[in-house]
């Protein structure tokens, strides 16, 4: 079995080492504070010591308006003979007016400049590029916003966005660990409008669904989101990684998270390492 170090033991990372545990992989990870068995990512000599042993290596870790913090840091100290593997966004594609983006499509044009170039850094480096969009999963779904009241629907026709269930980049990434280099959109079938979204996971529920707001109440961060207008396609990683997600659409995801749940109970993610947001 493998050994991998993962930067940035976040939400789908974090997952993702528990699944290759139980394949008898030994995973390492760092946080911001090395809490509980991790090691913290300024810890410059245990980190070294990890990637002195480790076959794999992925990183979760955003950029700064500076830089990749991990490339800056420690890409000197990787071996040609390491998987790499990054957990990017498919924000890089931008806008692009509620169209169809394959891998192809051009990046950095969008609010995710930075990403955008911390994405070319890895692809020059032959890693393994997991392009994500929206994640949901246990204890981070609409269910939980609708639950807690934090849910809302936009007045935003035609507005229309990408998402993947958390387990489902667990066996894109595994699935990519013995694949081409390149960058691979993990998204599922189904693009789909958040109000649309939403509505269902109410329904799911039994509850109304929340009412409609205006972009001009978002905070600003919120309203650069509904500025973006894509469909995510995943037909690469489909034909190269022979991968396909397990819940094709919102509606199998948000049905599964609903079973497993009875009755379903908000709970707080994992808190972020090292800027962690994947």
């Amino acid at each position: 079995m493998g050994r991998m170090l993962i930067f940035g033991m976040g939400y789908t990372a974090t997952r993702l080492a528990t699944t290759l545990r139980a394949r008898g992989w030994v995973v390492m990870g760092t946080t911001r504070d090395g809490r509980g068995d991790t090691i913290a990512f300024e810890d410059g000599d245990r980190v070294a010591a990890a990637l002195a042993t480790a076959t794999h290596v992925l990183s979760s870790v955003p950029p700064g308006e500076a830089g990749d913090p991990v490339l800056d840091r420690y890409g000197t100290l990787f071996r040609t003979d390491q998987w790499l593997g990054y957990l990017s966004s498919t924000g890089v594609y931008g806008d692009a007016g509620g169209a169809w983006v394959d891998e192809s499509a051009p990046t950095g044009s969008g609010r995710r400049q930075a990403r955008a170039r911390a994405d070319a850094e890895w692809l020059a480096r032959s890693a393994g590029v997991f392009r994500l969009p929206g994640i949901y999963g246990l204890g981070r779904s609409p269910l939980d916003r609708v639950l807690a009241g934090q849910a809302h629907r936009v007045d935003a026709p035609g507005q229309v966005f990408s998402r993947v269930h958390v387990g489902d980049i667990v066996s894109g990434v595994i699935a990519g660990m013995g694949a081409p280099a390149g960058a691979y959109n993990l998204a599922d079938d189904r693009p789909a409008s958040q109000n649309e979204v939403i509505a269902f996971a109410a329904r799911l529920l039994g509850m109304e669904p929340p009412r409609f707001t205006t972009l001009d109440r978002l905070s600003p961060a919120a309203r650069a989101f509904y500025a973006e207008n894509r469909r995510v396609a995943n037909g690469k990683a489909k034909r190269v990684l022979d991968w396909a997600p397990a819940y094709r659409d919102y509606r199998a995801g948000l049905r599964a998270l609903k079973a497993m749940t009875s009755p379903i109970s908000v709970s707080t993610p994992p808190p972020a390492a090292s800027g962690v947001q994947r």
